[in-house]
């Protein structure tokens, strides 16, 4: 039994898209570790016997001893956080395999090559369109000069660490630090704001930032996509998820008092991290702790249609003002890292399919449409992502706007006519994380948007992104001062915010050395360490131009020969 429970423990701890954060900087155990010397006949036999014996209750408790060995021989982590790691992943992810569509030939394909078997998971799938024909595209225009301007906040990436502990070590064994009960062997001495490491910021930074936008308001509406919960997730349970939904949800409400906000379902919200089942999946596994708990928290903010929308699959819409309708998309139905997409990864809860109705009625009653969600499109599932940029080449005259997070940096991917790959028609801001991890500034976004005057387009018009200066912040525990790093337009010297900005913007990278460099210093909010050189430079430009995922198509003329060398920092 235990060669065929060695093979589930090396895949619980480093298959493709398996997303077990042991360490943030701990690489995956390549492939070729477990089985180079396996043949196909042998692999076949594994996984045949594999499925048989995970039938069992008693192989999920083997299997997850020989997964905690197996980290602990090869340092995955510390011995502590394997063991905790592993229990706590180890009932949603064997389930997950056992009701998988994987079989036996279908994994030796993926893990010895198309000789030994068919591999198709994430192959190439489709939404079905409406057959009402796309209407004219009409060429943006800039709204009159005193036109009203709605300013929304943006808030994203929160990670509270509530057991962060100012003074504590800045390095460390585990993979996330400055807490209050870290290993031996660190060093440094935590800030009281925050830290410039692999760490989250504390509750009173979180409301140090609440108080300064509730002063310098007013706001029309919150934006809030997602990831509540701090980076500790070999150690989380669902009622200190829910205690962190609640905690924050009740100081937005505080602070910014009758101000709607809209949220998004990120993907540390759940525990384990990730674990985002498809409907189908019932009973104490499935999600319903977590969207129900959010539809109760949420109530007074959304509809009675949104909230049962929100409740059983995670996301909903809600018509937010005159001629605009929010769309909150759950990205985790996207996500490599949500292992539960074994079962179902061709359009997950139907939630394309569901957006492309919302549009179509949206174009229908002539409405513009704000996207809000927490993982980038870009950053998607292949499949997922192309199907994703169809809809918006297809609703491009009703989608004013997309809006992200996620990465933790500031950035932004521009989609493009699928027909000539040339002609920009919307770009998905992607706005800067409120959590330090790792190595920033706390952070908040606002953007403008073109306000209610009659036929308003709802388009983003400018935004500003504000920061806490850790360096100064961290000198005295009094108040500190929230302030404005940069507004997009000024800096960088765009006529207007539209999406041929963007690409002009993307043009001048190209040929201005300092211009790009403000970006890389700007794309870090204000902290960065390393320096972008040429190769580097080329590849944050291919990832700005390409909003959907596995396309080399746009970064042709970049020379990286569709492999680009660098690459965002795991933050799953």
């Amino acid at each position: 039994m235990s060669p065929i429970l060695g093979v589930l423990t090396a895949l619980l701890l480093c298959s493709p898209g398996s997303g077990v954060p042991l360490s943030a900087h701990t690489p995956p155990i390549p492939l070729d570790y477990t089985w180079k010397n396996v043949t196909c006949t042998a692999c076949k036999a594994l996984f045949t016997a594999l499925d048989i014996s995970l039938q069992l209750e008693s192989n999920m408790d083997l299997v997850a001893s020989v997964a905690v060995r197996v980290c602990q021989t090869l340092h995955l982590a510390e011995p502590s956080v394997c063991e905790q790691a592993v229990q706590l992943f180890k009932e949603d992810m064997i389930t997950a395999w056992v009701l998988s569509v994987l079989r036996p030939s279908e994994v030796c394909g993926l893990l010895l090559g198309t000789e030994c078997g068919h591999w198709d998971l994430g192959s190439d799938w489709n939404i079905t369109l409406p057959a009402v024909p796309k209407p004219p595209v009409q060429p943006p225009v800039p709204p009159p000069p005193g036109s009203p301007v709605s300013r929304v906040l943006f808030l994203t990436d929160v990670h509270w660490d509530h057991g962060y502990y100012p003074g504590g070590p800045i390095t460390c064994k585990e993979p996330l630090c400055c807490r209050d009960h870290a290993s031996g062997g660190g060093h440094g001495s935590a800030g009281y704001w925050g830290e410039y490491s692999k760490c989250d910021i504390p509750l009173h930074t979180i409301e140090s930032l609440l108080r300064h936008v509730a002063s310098s308001g007013p706001y029309d509406r919150v934006y809030w996509t997602g990831d509540i919960p701090a980076h500790n997730v070999w150690e989380q349970t669902r009622a200190e998820q829910l205690n962190a939904l609640k905690t924050i949800t009740g100081l937005i409400k505080k602070y910014l008092g009758p101000v709607p906000v809209y949220p998004a379902v990120g993907n540390h919200e759940s525990a384990p991290v990730n674990s985002f089942p498809p409907p189908s999946v019932h009973g104490n596994l499935s999600s319903s702790w977590l969207y129900q708990a959010m539809a109760k928290e949420w109530k007074e903010w959304l509809t009675p249609g949104a909230l049962e929308t929100l409740s059983t699959f995670g996301f909903y819409t809600v018509k937010i003002g005159p001629g605009l309708r929010l769309v909150s998309l759950n990205m985790n139905y996207c996500a490599s890292e949500n292992f539960w997409l074994l079962i179902n990864f061709t359009d997950p809860a139907g939630q394309l399919q569901w957006l492309v109705g919302i549009l179509q009625e949206a174009e229908d009653n002539h409405e513009k449409v704000h996207i809000i969600g927490h993982i980038p499109p870009g950053l998607c599932l292949k499949s997922w992502s192309w199907n994703y940029y169809r809809i918006v080449n297809r609703y491009e005259g009703s989608i004013a706007g997309q809006f992200f997070g996620h990465t933790h940096l500031d950035e932004f991917e521009i989609f493009y006519d699928e027909e000539t790959l040339s002609r920009p028609l919307s770009v998905a801001f992607i706005a800067p994380s409120v959590t330090t991890f790792i190595d920033l500034n706390p952070g908040f976004r606002v953007y403008q948007i073109d306000g209610q005057y009659p036929n308003s387009s709802h388009v983003v018009l400018d935004h500003e992104t504000y920061i806490l200066n850790l360096t100064e912040a961290n000198k005295k525990k009094e108040e500190p001062q929230w302030t404005l790093l940069y507004s997009a337009l000024s800096t960088y010297g765009m006529k207007s915010a539209y999406p041929a900005d963007w690409e002009d913007l993307l043009s001048r990278f190209l040929q201005d050395e300092r211009l790009f460099q403000t970006f890389w210093f700007l794309h870090h909010k204000g902290h960065v360490g390393e320096v972008c050189e040429q190769m580097c430079k080329r590849t944050v430009i291919c990832i700005l131009r390409t909003g959907r995922a596995g396309d080399p198509q746009l970064c042709k003329d970049l020379g990286l020969d569709g492999k680009p060398t660098w690459k965002r920092k795991s933050l799953c």
